[in-house]
């Protein structure tokens, strides 16, 4: 077992805390080493609101996910979710002293660093800066814009903010589990890399998340994240719903939802009737599927209907912005009856339920390939290409420092010296080289220590 090809996915979701531990065959395929699963005890619509108890579930998740796995846990990649999230376009522009230099890394990222130096409100931050279409001079719609010449540099991003006070209390959970946090992502982006292609990015996709508390929403088009949302309702709500309208417990509540409960109330007969244990001896309930569909319906068609709003408020009705590849619904919530036919229904679009099963290295165990571990896997995929990135720029930093003292032997004293120059630049753009997620990640790390 190499761990330094090792990494760690955490979802610390509303009703689960899934810890996944896994690396990457030959192939590129994710081979799952363990995994770890407890009862998420401190967090309501994907915000903790006990420290205590969420602290306590992941070092139970952990726990069971290192003694599956044979392997340490140390380091971990978490998402953020939560209905304090909320997203902006942003267009900005830098200036260029030298076009007749090209457009580099150095140069994108600084026009990156500016957006993230933008003034938020009070107790927010940034938390992803994704660049769309960029524009050098007066050509517009470039998607790679390394190597172009020119003199001002622009482009359009999709601002992903949230509240840093509650990010920190996901951050004082992990820290305080003993764990460290080297990754943070927003939940839909992680979750649509485990479920979606890069041809339905390319197409025009939306991915619905339908979680425990809340339900995430990610859209693509031409393989660029054009717009994302958090919804403040989920499956639990549905179950609360339940719960209220048989005046039941809220276990059998959520026991009548996945075992009879379906979305499509016109599929159920009125004679097909459920009993419900009563309470200390009591009378036993009995409610008809059709009214559980009924309830199950009333709730799932608002979170669809709230869903939909956000794709028209993207501009999927546009001919230009339409969705080819429809809707990809993810999320425990997706594995209802009848909600795919629902969701066709009320928006007209094609649905499809997304599985992680494409990623995973043949022989995994099918239970991966859920719905509901789809944010895990897609984190477990974060913390990986972390790793490779890394590991990339590590041997191009290695490269770069040995080439040119095998060059310096052979060469005049004045090549001697233009070597030094580009040496010195290489160093500059190393000290100046961050990708989107560590500007934001070093930033909040050092937020957390100093409030320490």
């Amino acid at each position: 077992m190499d761990t330094n090809k090792i990494a760690v996915g955490l979802d610390i979701g509303t009703t689960k805390i899934v810890a996944i531990v896994g690396q990457k065959n030959e192939h590129g395929k994710l081979e799952i080493l363990g995994m770890g699963r407890s009862k998420s005890l401190g967090v309501h619509r994907g915000v903790v609101n006990n420290i205590t108890q969420t602290i306590e579930s992941i070092k139970k998740a952990v726990s069971e996910a290192e003694k599956a796995s044979n392997y340490k846990i140390t380091d971990v990649t978490v998402g953020i979710a939560g209905q304090h999230i909320r997203s902006l376009q942003h267009s900005d522009y830098i200036s260029r002293s030298n076009f007749e230099d090209v457009i580099d890394d150095v140069d994108i990222d600084k026009l990156k660093d500016q957006v993230h130096k933008l003034v938020m409100l009070p107790g927010e931050e940034i938390i992803h800066v994704l660049p769309q279409e960029y524009k050098v001079d007066s050509q517009s719609e470039i998607i790679e814009p390394r190597g172009f010449h020119g003199s001002r540099l622009e482009a359009n991003f999709h601002v992903v903010i949230g509240q840093i006070s509650l990010m920190r209390n996901i951050a004082r959970c992990v820290k305080e589990a003993g764990l460290n946090l080297i990754g943070i992502t927003l939940e839909p982006l992680a979750s649509s890399d485990a479920v979606l292609s890069q041809e339905e990015k390319e197409a025009g996709v939306a991915l619905i998340d339908v979680g425990g508390g809340t339900t995430d929403i990610a859209v693509f088009k031409d393989n660029i994240i054009r717009h994302t949302a958090v919804i403040p309702f989920g499956g639990n709500v549905i179950t609360d719903d339940i719960k209220t309208g048989c005046s039941i417990i809220e276990r059998q509540a959520e026991i009548l939802k996945v075992k009879y409960g379906s979305a499509w109330p016109s599929e159920n007969k009125e004679i097909e009737v459920i009993s419900i244990p009563g309470l200390h001896g009591r009378e036993p309930k009995e409610i008809t599927v059709k009214k559980l569909s009924q309830i199950i319906h009333a709730r799932v068609e608002e979170i669809i209907s709230l869903s939909y709003l956000e794709l028209r408020n993207y501009g999927c009705e546009e001919q230009k912005k339409k969705l080819i590849a429809g809707i990809v619904m993810t999320g425990g919530g997706s594995k209802l009856k009848h909600l795919r036919q629902l969701t066709e229904y009320t928006t007209g679009m094609d649905v499809r339920i997304g599985y992680c099963n494409e990623h995973l290295a043949s022989g995994q165990p099918k239970e991966l390939a859920s719905p509901e571990y789809a944010t895990a896997i897609g984190l477990l995929m974060t913390g990986l290409n972390n790793l490779e990135n890394y590991k990339n720029k590590f041997n191009y930093t290695q490269e770069k420092e040995i080439q040119p003292k095998v060059e310096i032997k052979k060469e005049s004293v004045e090549t001697e010296k233009k070597i030094k120059e580009i040496s010195q630049k290489e160093e500059k753009k190393k000290e100046k080289k961050k990708s989107i997620f560590s500007t934001f990640q070093e930033k909040f790390i050092k937020y957390i220590n100093d409030t320490e």
